[in-house]
């Protein structure tokens, strides 16, 4: 399938790709990718940092302008950006492995990370004016540094040398792709069955979670995500819990 063309501005070395694409304004538009060679203060979720060698990894941010969306409904173009990055590196590994979405949309193979996403949006208005995806993939890198509890790259995964421009340029193509198609016939049952079937843990098993506000672990089964965002869980006294971004962890 032909993928959208987008246009990929590369830079040798950046602090931040999100940043450096935020700073670009008007003059950026609907399909436009900041690359980074090397980025030496990338952010991930939770105010982290994402680790990357030098030229060895997919350090990028894509510039989304969807036409007209509501910004109470930015959350089903996060799922929409989540499903469409599962595919490309689906593509990329080319072999069985499932490639899943840890809520809210790291992308994990098994248990172990493979993706960060960090999705950046204003408003306009009532309207959702711009997005930046933020994404790093591990791709060529098979030694990592940081306190990062469990990374893996496409080459530990296959073995094989990949070439960043190609995975840079599939996944925009991608995601464009698929958002252009979900914004221009919305399908929140169909893209949130992809989801969901996508979802790691949603295994209907229980598993450990940290109650960010409290310090709790308890243990609790997913039992699902809303249109919204909202993260819900079945905890092993049957109560249900739901949690926006940040308020829970996964226990590793």
């Amino acid at each position: 399938m032909n993928k959208p063309q987008v246009k990929i501005l590369t830079y040798a070395e950046l602090a931040s790709t999100n940043t450096t694409a935020a700073g670009l304004g008007e003059s950026a538009g609907h399909g436009t990718a900041v690359r980074a060679i090397s980025q030496t203060a990338g952010r991930g979720q939770r105010g982290n940092t994402w680790e990357s060698a030098p030229g060895l990894n997919a350090t990028f941010s894509l510039i989304l302008r969807p036409e007209k969306w509501p910004a109470r409904r930015q959350f089903e173009l996060s799922m929409a950006v989540s499903v469409a990055i599962c595919r490309a590196l689906e593509h990329s590994l080319g072999s069985g492995d499932s490639v899943m979405i840890k809520w809210p949309n790291d992308i994990y193979v098994g248990d172990r990370k493979l993706c960060g996403i960090l999705i950046e949006n204003s408003l306009a208005g009532q309207m959702l004016g711009r997005m930046i995806v933020g994404i790093g993939v591990n791709l060529n890198q098979t030694v990592f540094v940081s306190d990062a509890p469990n990374p893996v790259s496409l080459k530990q995964l296959t073995g094989r040398e990949f070439d960043v421009e190609k995975v840079v340029g599939d996944v925009c193509g991608q995601i464009v792709q698929d958002v252009d198609a979900y914004v221009a016939a919305p399908d929140l049952a169909r893209l949130s069955d992809e989801y969901h079937r996508r979802l790691w843990r949603f295994d209907g098993k229980k598993y450990k979670w940290l109650d960010a506000a409290t310090g709790v672990v308890f243990d609790a089964r997913i039992t699902g995500v809303a249109p919204d965002g909202m993260f819900g869980l079945s905890d092993d006294k049957g109560k249900a819990r739901t949690y926006a971004f940040k308020e829970v962890q996964a226990i590793l």
